[in-house]
């Protein structure tokens, strides 16, 4: 009989065995299910800092000027030190956010020896609103800052978990040239009261090595080929015997028509429009992308070609860099950036001028358009158009307004009467088929 029992109870055991492995299967399903349901959230929680203002502007040159890796070091060694107040940090802290997704935001709260780190971060490839709330709570060490405190949506996770995640983010921060820059350059981040210091190591070397990871070989070779097609643009209008100065509409067709063919042979729309944009702001700076970065070498070009619209020079820089700006960090930046030129030229002399800040915000327009949608763009431009298609008639507009005169007309920024004058030029670009809408194309 116990011979006969012996299968019998083998297959008991072997099913009691199944059900409890398939109960733990299904337990560890229900906990990861309940856990994205507690980590993932329908709307940001937090959200970036208020708008970039001209200040905002001022204090990010100053923060670059004060933070030179190129000036001399203040004692001996190559360690250096990057002091940012809160609010630079912040918008700096803010700026990478949107560069790792559209809407992506994230603020840190200083103290002494931590601080408070809150993200938004969208879930990638969501059909529907799905958000990561990522609160931290940094402490100071000797290196690098540790988690203490780590919250995802409203699921916390351990310490000893948040620790051994850690490891992981090193390693994929190290597989991007810009992860494995930062951690083999940073040696100490301090955390103060409204303070931030990065101490890093700045080598001969350091300079090559960040415009290496700003522009590795392949971006290198894509402005390469965006500077050989300006340059064949610009040497066929001296051929033709046109004069010292070409309007910029006539520029943006071949070089929009060469990101539309890299485009459709598997290239980047995105990086393919922000390197045609830059090619030409460089262009309409009087700069070489060459002088940029010394690697990358163009076939030499006419350098009296100066760049035009509505008959100045000065419009197409004001466009253009409005253009890059926009596609690379947002709309408020590149307008924040155009009100603070304005502003420092009420300063220096030269007056206010309210058709300045029309062409900011018809590149800024054309910007956000390369990025949000950049092949259709592509197609539009590469057509051929006119000034008139994106830039507005604004020779009526007030300029060379002195502080005094802007004051008692205008009240300064953010007035109701200034508030009327940028209103208008909305109004005014709005009547553009081509910049009228988001994501609207003729």
């Amino acid at each position: 009989m116990s011979i006969q029992r012996g299968p019998g109870r083998l297959r008991t055991a072997l099913r009691l065995g199944l059900k409890a492995v398939a109960s733990m299967a299904l337990a560890l399903a229900v906990a990861a299910l309940l856990a994205l349901a507690l980590a993932v959230q329908g709307s940001p929680r937090w959200p970036g800092p208020a708008e970039v203002s001209a200040a905002d502007v001022a204090r990010a040159r100053d923060f670059l000027r004060r933070n030179d890796p190129r000036r001399p070091a203040p004692g001996p060694g190559p360690l250096r030190t990057l002091v940012a107040s809160e609010r630079e940090a912040n918008l700096v802290l803010d700026q990478l956010a949107r560069r790792f997704a559209s809407g992506a935001s994230a603020q840190l709260a200083l103290s002494g020896g931590s601080a408070r780190l809150q993200a938004s971060l969208p879930v990638p490839r969501s059909p529907i609103s799905a958000w990561l709330n990522i609160e931290a709570t940094l402490r100071e060490t000797a290196g690098l800052p540790a988690i203490d405190n780590l919250r995802v949506g409203r699921l916390p996770v351990p310490a000893w978990l948040a620790a051994r995640l850690l490891p992981r983010l090193a390693e994929r921060l190290h597989a991007t040239p810009e992860g494995a820059l930062a951690l083999d350059m940073v040696r100490r981040v301090r955390l103060m009261p409204a303070r931030l210091e990065v101490v890093y190591a700045w080598g001969d070397d350091g300079l090559q090595r960040l415009l290496g990871t700003v522009l590795p070989p392949a971006e290198q070779a894509r402005l390469t080929a965006y500077a050989q097609a300006l340059s064949g643009a610009l040497q066929a209008h001296a051929s033709a015997g046109g004069g010292a100065g070409l309007s910029l509409a006539s520029l943006l067709p071949p070089l929009f028509m060469l990101a539309s063919q890299r485009s459709a042979g598997g290239g980047d729309a995105v990086a393919e429009n922000r390197a045609a944009l830059l090619t030409l702001a460089l262009q309409a700076t009087g700069r070489r992308m060459s002088d940029l970065v010394p690697a990358i070498q163009a076939a030499p070009h006419p350098q009296l070609v100066t760049l035009t619209l509505a008959g100045r020079d000065d419009f197409p820089q004001h466009f253009l860099i409005s253009a890059v700006l926009a596609l690379e960090g947002g709309g408020p930046l590149a307008d924040a950036i155009g009100v603070y030129k304005e502003t420092a030229d009420l300063r220096d002399g030269s007056g206010f001028s309210f058709n300045d800040i029309a062409a900011d915000r018809a590149g800024t327009r054309l910007g956000l358009l390369a990025r949000r949608d950049p092949q259709a763009l592509q197609d539009r431009l590469a057509q051929g158009l006119r000034e008139s298609d994106f830039m507005p008639d604004v020779a009526d507009l007030p300029e060379f307004l002195s502080a005094r005169d802007f004051l008692a007309t205008y009240g300064g920024v953010d007035a109701p009467a200034y508030r009327r004058m940028l209103a208008e030029i909305e109004r005014r670009l709005d009547a553009l088929p081509l910049l009228r809408a988001p994501g609207a194309l003729p």
